[in-house]
């Protein structure tokens, strides 16, 4: 069947409705994403499941390289054992899959040797596949003409994220490890990203201009598991004094009060105002409404 075929197929059957069920199917038809993801597809899904795929086999279940020393730290220092499990490589489907076959656990025992055990503190220093969507798709504007930075992009996700989602002219990682970034810039090659994507291995405090001319800046568990407390505020304040364009976008997972308060660290009251989000929105059976309220967007006043 060709398209003209489809659509006189298509016009015979929307005939044979009461105009009441027609209204009805016609809002289906626009709304719904059932459509989309079962009959059309998203593909900009696709291409980000394909590019999740490749990095999976190229990195160990937990996305941390053996110089992650500082985060392998705090996370033992936690109150309750936490392992990270990184959003963008792997769904729920997905970590069942490693649990069954041995490779991951949900669970820690309470007393070694006994059936006591409870679940497992999870976190995730890169956004899912549909927080993506989401971000792009609903709690950013269009970004047409504008530039954004992900401050320490790890394996790129906001930067696959943001090539499909959205139409930012460009899309720039800053990334300190020189391995995460090989992994990013052969995703970036062999997916032909290049033309509006581009990854920096570079301390952001070395970024001054970038960070001016930055229209969005997005941070997500960038800095609380990677660098002592010190450190945290030194980047702090560098980007508060550089990312001062009125109007420029900040996102950030934690929330700022989140991320400062425990360095007891006051941002200048002029720098930034909260924005409201519709948490509200349903992306589909893999919505996890929980991690999409630790999405913060704020705006430089």
């Amino acid at each position: 069947m060709n398209v003209a075929e489809a659509k006189s197929e298509l016009k015979r059957l929307l005939s044979r409705l009461r105009p009441a069920e027609l209204t009805q199917l016609l809002g289906w038809m626009k709304n719904s994403d059932e459509l989309e993801d079962e009959l059309l597809g998203d593909n900009g899904r696709v291409l980000l499941q394909s590019i999740a795929e490749d990095l999976r086999a190229n990195v160990a279940p937990d996305a941390m390289l053996p110089c992650e020393t500082a985060a392998y730290s705090k996370m033992q220092r936690r109150s309750r054992p936490t392992v990270h499990v990184d959003g963008f490589l792997y769904d729920d489907e997905q970590v069942d899959s490693l649990c069954e076959r041995g490779l991951m656990s949900r669970n820690y025992c309470l007393s070694c040797g006994s059936h006591r055990t409870a679940p497992l503190d999870f976190i995730s220093h890169s956004f899912s596949v549909t927080e993506l969507r989401f971000l792009f798709q609903h709690v950013l504007p269009d970004l047409s003409g504008r530039t954004l930075v992900d401050v320490g992009s790890r394996l790129g996700a906001v930067l696959y994220g943001g090539y499909v989602y959205s139409s930012a002219s460009r899309l720039l990682g800053l990334e300190i490890s020189e391995g995460f970034v090989r992994l990013q810039d052969s995703m970036l090659h062999k997916y032909k990203l290049t033309d509006r994507v581009q990854v920096l291995q570079a301390d952001v405090c070395t970024q001054d201009v970038l960070l001016q001319n930055a229209d969005v800046v997005i941070m997500n568990n960038v800095f609380e598991y990677f660098m002592e407390p010190e450190q945290q505020v030194r980047a702090w304040k560098f980007i508060v004094q550089n990312f001062r364009k009125k109007g420029s976008l900040l996102v950030t997972v934690p929330s700022l009060h989140e991320s400062l308060n425990p360095l007891q660290e006051v941002l200048q009251p002029d720098w930034v105002e909260e924005l409201p989000i519709n948490y509200d929105v349903y992306l589909g059976r893999d919505t996890d409404p929980d991690a999409l309220r630790q999405i913060h967007l704020y705006r430089v006043i």
